[in-house]
C-alpha cells in the first residue's frame, strides 16, 4: 500500500534533555525518522526541549520548537500549523507519556491530529503491569509468577504469598526507575513504599525474582498489511537481575539454540500482534533458563523506537527508525528499500557475519559514596559498541573504546590479584565486573566458582580463558623471535599493539613495526546487513585482520573527523552535534568526510551522515591505521571534546596535519603555567596560580596563595576531581586523592574568589578577526561548574563597562593563541573587574546552545575557517533576536538516592534544556534567581 495520502504533515515529539535511562540514542532515532518522513514530501514538525542535539537544528525538520514538553506546548504549535498526525515513538518514554497526556486531554481529537506508529491501548496494555500479565496469559505466553499492588499493604501480602527473593518494578517509569531485587524481608517495606511513590500511578508490579536466568532482545518491525521481521537478536552476557541498559550486550545471540530462537521469535510476533494494530517499531525481552531446557518468559515489550533500536540499527545497518517512520504513514516493508544494498526490499530479516558487543559507560567516580552495584535501575550514562569477526575481537574493540585507562581486556598490568575482592566483585556486579572475570580466570578461581557468582554462561567464559591462554603463549616470545601466526592470532582476537607489547615487553611502537614487516595489516570489511549476498552501496565499515579489504579509495580530498567517543558526564550529546555540523560544513566545501567514533546511540555514526564511516575505537591504534589507509588532507580534533583532543598530540609528532587550531596552541591553553604567563604578557587580569607535583609542593604554595584554593588536575574534562578547599588538611587529603586516581598528572592550584560572577564567552576566530558568537552570565555564583550552573544569554545585570573587558579579552586572546575555529573561555568577575579562568580553543559543550539561542549553524561556519575556506569576515550573521535564553541543567539524581546533592566545581548534570523568556520580570527568570543563593543543589 503507498503512503497514506491524507498525511501531508506531521508532529515529532524528542524525548526531552538527556537523563539516565533516556539518552542520545532518541536524537538518533528523531534524526532519523524525521529526515526519511521529509524524503516523501512530509513537513515535519518537531517539539523538543533539549539545545544540545542535532534533533533540535533546522537541518533535521521544517519547524523546530525547543519548548518544554507540556500539553500547552502542543496546543501552541496546534494553533500555528495545520498538522495532521503525531508520530510519538521516537521520543523514549517522555514522548509517549505526553502524547497519553494530550489524548485524555482530547487535544488530538479536537484538532484532528491522528496518532501514528503506535496504539494508545498498546502503551497503555505494556505500561500496566496488571493488565500485560492477563494479556500474557490469554494468549499462552508464559512469564514469572507476578502481582500488582496499588498500596503498601498490598505489596505485603504479595511478598507473603511469593517468598523472597523478589523483583519490585514501578510501572509507567523510566529506565528501572523504583525497580530493584529484594533479598532481605528487611529491606522490602522501604523499597516497596520507594516504588510506589516513583510510579505516577503509584503501582508496581512484584515478580518472583528468575535470578540467573538468562536475558534476551528482539527487535521487531511490522508494517499495516502484518508482515514482520526480525531487525536483531540481542543477548545479554550479564543474567537476570542488571537492567539492560547496564548489561554487556552481544549480537547475534551467541548461546541461544536454533529451535529455542524459533520459538522466542513467534512469541515476540504473538506478543506484538496482541497488542494493538499498529505498524513500526517494537522491542521485546525475554528470559531463558540456563539448562538444557530453555524454557521462554516474557519480560516486557516496548510498543515504539527503544534504547536497544539504535544499537539495533548500527549492528545491522537496518535503519530502524527510518524504516518505521514510513511504516507509520501507510508503507508496507515490501515497498520499501534495503537502505544499504539500494537494490533489495526492506522485508527481510538482517544476517551478520561479524559480531558486536556493547558495554556500558557509568560515572560513578561523579557521585562518591554511592552505591556502586548493579541492578534493576540503570546507572550507565553512555555506551561503545565494537564489531569484530569474533566474539573475542568484538569485545576487545568495545573494551578500547570505553576511555577508562584500559588498553583492552587484559595484558595492561593492571589486573586485580587479591581473590577475596574479585569474589566480592564477581558477586556484586559493578562497572568493572567484566575485568575482574578476566582477572579471577587468570587467577585460576575455577569456572564453576565464577559461574556459581555470576550467572554468566560459560561459553563467555571459555572466551575469556582462550584469550588469557593466547596471552601465556604471547609472553614465551620477545618481539624479535615472535612467530608470524602467534602475532597474527593475537590481531585477529582484537588485541591492540600495546597489548601485546605489554606481553612482549616492548614499545608499541615496536610491535606496530613487527606486524608491518610481517604484512599483518588492518582491513576493513562492510556492514552489509546481508553478509555479502548481495553488493552493498553504503559505505560503513568496521576493521579486522585478514586479506581482502573492502574500503576502497577515491583520488578525492578527505577530511577525518574524531568522534566523542562514549558518553559520560561533562562531555555529551553536544560534542556529537559538533561533529555532525562539522562533516556536513567540510561536504559543502567539497571534500570527501571520514566519521570515525564507536557510540551506537548518535546521529554521528549514522551510516549516511559522513561519506565514509568508521565504527572503530577513538583510539591511537585504530585512527592512525585508518589515516594509513585513507591519506586525508587532515584530522579535525576540536569538534570531539576531550577524547579527540587527547590524540592531537600524537597526530602531530606523526605528522598527521590538525585541520584548525595547532596542536601547540591546543596544548598552550591546557598547561597553565604557559597559558598564565600568556595572559600576564598581554596584561590579562588571572587569579593567581600555582602548578604542583605533590601535597608537599601544595602546602607551601597554599601560604603563598592563601585560601579558600580551586584544586584541579591537569587535561581533565567536566571538571573531573576538582575541588574548592578552605584549609591544609582538605588540601593535602585532595592532592593524595588526585595523584592516587590520575597518576602523575600535574595538579593546578587557583585563588578562589569567593563571591564572584562568573560569566563565559564563545567565539570564532580565523587567526586574524573573532567574531563573539555568544556571552552567557550564569545565575549560580563562581564555584559551581559552568555545566551544573543555570545560564543566561545575553548577560542580565553585567554592566556595559564588565561587557567591555570581556569583549575585549576574549578577541585579545583568541588571535594570541592563535586559534583557527571554535574557543570558549571562561571568565570571574569580582568588582568591576573581569579575571580569566581558563580558555578552550575547541567547541564547548554551550555551542549548540547558543546555536539554538540565535538560529545561527556556528560549528558549520567555524568547520569552514579551520578548513580555510572562509574567514570570519565573510559570513553574514543575523542580527540577535531580542529577549534572553536560560540553559537548565538537568540531574539524574534519582539512579543515586544515597548521594548527597550538593553542586560544587565537578560537574553532575547528565544533560540540560533551554527555555525562552522575553524579559527579565518573567515569572520562570525570577523564581530561579531568588533561589540562586537560598540552596545550590538540585
Amino acid at each position: 500500500m503507498p503512503k497514506d495520502s491524507s498525511i501531508s504533515s506531521i508532529l515529532i515529539i524528542g524525548s526531552g534533555p538527556i537523563i539516565i535511562g533516556q539518552a542520545c540514542e532518541f536524537d538518533y532515532s528523531g534524526s532519523q525518522a524525521s529526515r526519511s518522513l521529509r524524503e516523501e514530501g512530509i513537513e515535519v514538525t518537531l517539539i523538543n526541549s533539549n539545545p544540545a542535539t542535532i534533533m533540535t537544528d533546522k537541518v533535521v525538520a521544517d519547524n523546530v520548537y525547543l519548548q518544554p514538553l507540556e500539553p500547552e506546548s502542543i496546543i501552541e504549535i496546534l494553533n500555528k500549523h495545520k498538522i495532521d498526525a503525531v508520530l510519538p515513538t521516537m521520543g523514549g518514554q517522555t514522548a509517549l507519556n505526553l502524547c497519553i497526556k494530550c489524548d485524555e486531554m482530547g487535544i488530538w481529537e479536537d484538532y484532528g491530529v491522528k496518532i501514528i506508529g503506535v496504539d494508545i491501548k498498546a502503551i497503555e496494555i505494556t505500561e500496566n503491569r496488571e493488565e500485560f500479565r492477563l494479556l500474557m496469559d490469554k494468549i499462552g505466553v508464559g512469564m514469572a509468577p507476578q502481582a500488582t499492588a496499588k498500596s503498601f499493604l498490598e505489596g505485603k501480602e504479595v511478598a507473603q504469598k511469593f517468598g523472597f527473593p523478589l523483583c519490585i518494578r514501578a510501572s509507567y517509569t523510566l529506565g528501572g526507575a523504583g525497580a530493584s531485587i529484594v533479598h532481605d524481608p528487611k529491606e522490602f517495606d522501604g523499597l516497596l513504599e520507594r516504588g510506589l511513590q516513583l510510579s505516577p500511578i503509584h503501582e508496581v508490579m512484584i515478580d518472583k525474582a528468575l535470578l540467573g536466568w538468562k536475558e534476551y532482545e528482539l527487535e521487531l518491525l511490522r508494517d499495516s498489511n502484518d508482515n514482520v521481521v526480525i531487525i536483531c537478536s540481542i543477548e545479554n552476557f550479564d543474567p537476570m537481575g542488571i537492567h539492560t541498559g547496564d548489561s554487556i550486550t552481544v549480537a547475534p545471540a551467541m548461546t541461544l539454540s536454533d529451535t529455542t530462537f524459533q520459538k522466542m521469535r513467534d512469541m515476540a510476533i504473538k506478543m506484538m500482534r496482541s497488542i494493538g494494530n499498529f505498524a513500526g517499531g517494537c522491542n521485546v525481552q525475554f528470559a531463558v533458563s540456563p539448562d538444557e531446557k530453555e524454557d521462554i518468559i516474557a519480560i516486557e515489550i516496548n510498543p515504539r523506537v527503544s534504547r536497544s533500536s539504535a544499537l539495533a540499527s548500527k549492528a545491522t545497518g537496518y535503519p530502524i527508525a527510518k524504516i518505521a517512520a514510513k511504516l507509520a504513514i501507510g508503507y508496507h516493508l515490501d515497498e520499501l528499500k534495503n537502505q544499504i544494498t539500494k537494490t533489495t526490499s526492506a522485508l527481510f530479516e538482517p544476517t551478520l557475519d561479524y559480531v558486536i558487543v556493547k558495554i556500558p559507560r557509568w560515572n560513578f567516580n561523579k557521585f562518591p559514596g554511592t552505591n556502586r552495584e548493579l541492578g534493576l535501575q540503570m546507572k550507565s550514562v553512555g555506551e561503545v559498541m565494537g564489531i569484530g569477526r569474533s566474539f573475542q575481537e568484538a569485545l576487545q574493540k568495545a573494551c578500547q573504546s570505553l576511555e577508562i585507562n584500559r588498553n583492552g581486556l587484559g595484558a595492561d598490568g593492571r589486573e586485580l590479584t587479591n581473590q577475596n575482592e574479585i569474589l566480592h566483585s564477581l558477586e556484586h556486579a559493578s562497572w568493572n565486573r567484566l575485568f575482574h572475570i578476566y582477572d579471577a580466570i587468570k587467577l585460576g578461581i575455577p569456572f564453576k566458582t565464577i559461574v556459581e557468582k555470576t550467572k554468566i554462561d560459560i561459553w563467555f567464559l571459555k572466551q575469556i580463558e582462550d584469550l588469557i591462554k593466547l596471552e601465556r603463549k604471547i609472553e614465551k616470545f620477545h618481539v624479535d623471535n615472535l612467530p608470524k601466526d602467534l602475532l597474527f592470532e593475537a590481531k585477529q582476537k582484537g588485541y591492540a599493539d600495546r597489548q601485546i607489547a605489554h606481553l612482549l615487553r616492548c614499545l608499541e611502537s615496536e610491535v606496530y613495526n613487527k606486524r608491518r614487516e610481517f604484512g599483518i595489516n588492518r582491513v576493513y570489511k562492510l556492514v552489509d546487513t546481508c553478509a555479502a549476498e548481495f553488493e552493498a552501496q553504503t559505505p560503513y565499515y568496521y576493521s579486522t585482520f585478514e586479506y581482502e579489504n573492502e574500503s576502497i579509495v577515491t583520488d578525492k580530498k578527505k577530511i577525518v573527523v574524531l568522534g566523542s567517543g562514549p558518553n559520560r558526564i561533562g562531555q555529551g550529546i553536544e560534542f556529537d552535534y559538533s561533529c555532525v555540523h562539522g562533516v556536513l560544513a567540510a561536504k559543502e566545501c567539497g571534500y570527501e568526510t571520514i566519521m570515525i567514533n564507536c557510540n551506537p546511540e548518535t546521529v554521528s555514526t549514522d551510516f549516511d551522515t559522513a561519506d565514509k564511516l568508521y565504527f572503530e575505537p577513538v583510539f591511537w591504534e585504530h585512527i592512525y591505521d585508518i589515516i594509513q589507509h585513507e591519506k586525508p588532507e587532515g584530522v579535525i580534533v576540536q569538534l570531539g571534546g576531550q577524547t579527540a583532543l587527547k590524540l592531537a598530540d600524537k597526530l602531530s609528532r606523526y605528522g598527521v596535519k590538525i585541520i584548525g587550531t595547532s596542536f601547540e596552541s591546543l596544548d598552550l591553553a591546557e598547561d597553565r603555567g604557559r597559558f598564565s604567563k600568556t595572559l600576564e604578557a598581554n596584561n590579562i587580569p588571572f587569579p593567581k596560580y600555582g602548578v604542583v607535583e605533590s601535597a608537599e609542593q601544595a602546602l607551601e604554595l597554599a601560604d603563598e596563595l592563601g585560601f579558600p584554593l580551586l584544586v584541579r588536575p591537569s587535561y581533565v574534562l567536566g571538571g573531573q576531581k576538582m575541588k574548592i578547599v578552605i584549609n591544609k588538611e582538605e588540601l593535602e587529603h585532595h592532592v593524595v586523592d588526585i595523584i592516587n586516581e590520575m597518576g602523575s598528572n600535574q595538579i593546578l592550584l587557583d585563588h578562589f574568589l569567593s563571591g564572584a560572577i562568573e560569566a563565559e564567552a564563545d567565539a570564532i576566530c580565523d587567526g586574524e578577526n573573532v567574531y563573539i558568537i555568544g556571552i552567557m552570565q550564569h545565575i549560580e555564583p563562581a564555584g559551581i561548574h559552568s555545566g551544573d550552573s543555570y545560564a543566561v544569554l545575553p548577560p542580565y545585570n553585567l554592566g556595559d563597562f564588565v561587557m567591555t573587558q570581556i569583549e575585549d579579552i576574549t578577541k585579545k586572546l583568541a588571535v594570541e593563541l592563535k586559534t583557527i575555529g571554535l574557543i570558549n573561555i571562561q571568565f570571574a568577575i569580582k568588582d568591576d573587574k573581569v579575571f580569566v579562568i581558563e580558555a578552550n580553543p575547541r567547541a564547548s559543550r554551550t555551542v549548540p546552545f547558543i546555536a539554538k539561542a540565535y538560529d545561527e549553524p556556528y560549528v558549520n561556519y567555524a568547520t569552514k575557517v579551520m578548513l580555510g575556506e572562509k574567514k570570519v569576515t565573510d559570513f553574514n550573521f543575523n542580527p540577535r533576536k531580542e529577549g534572553y535564553a536560560i540553559k537548565i541543567p538537568v540531574f539524574s539524581y534519582e539512579k543515586f538516592p544515597d548521594v548527597k546533592k550538593e553542586l560544587g566545581p565537578e560537574m553532575k548534570s547528565t544533560g540540560e534544556a533551554i527555555r525562552f523568556i522575553k524579559n527579565l520580570k518573567d515569572a520562570f527568570f525570577t523564581k530561579v534567581y531568588s533561589e540562586r543563593n537560598m540552596h545550590l543543589s538540585r
